[in-house]
């Protein structure tokens, strides 16, 4: 956390974030990517699929538990 606070006050980070948009987002989709393929994410989608009263989303990634 230390590490984060002084990467966003020096600017690293945003400059890091500019880059990033730059560059068409390709570390972020890899990262959301990887994260859909994660267990915990297979789990979800069955545990939210045994809760009929919950609405349906189509939004993928850490998003679609919300």
């Amino acid at each position: 956390m230390k590490q984060a606070l002084k990467d966003i006050q020096s600017g690293k980070f945003a400059r890091g974030w500019v880059s990033e948009y730059n560059g068409g987002y390709k570390r972020y989709n890899a990262l959301l990517k990887a994260g859909q393929n994660h267990s915990i994410e297979r789990v979800g989608i069955r545990l939210r699929g045994l809760m009929p009263w919950m609405k349906s989303h189509s939004v993928k990634g850490v998003q679609a538990a919300y």
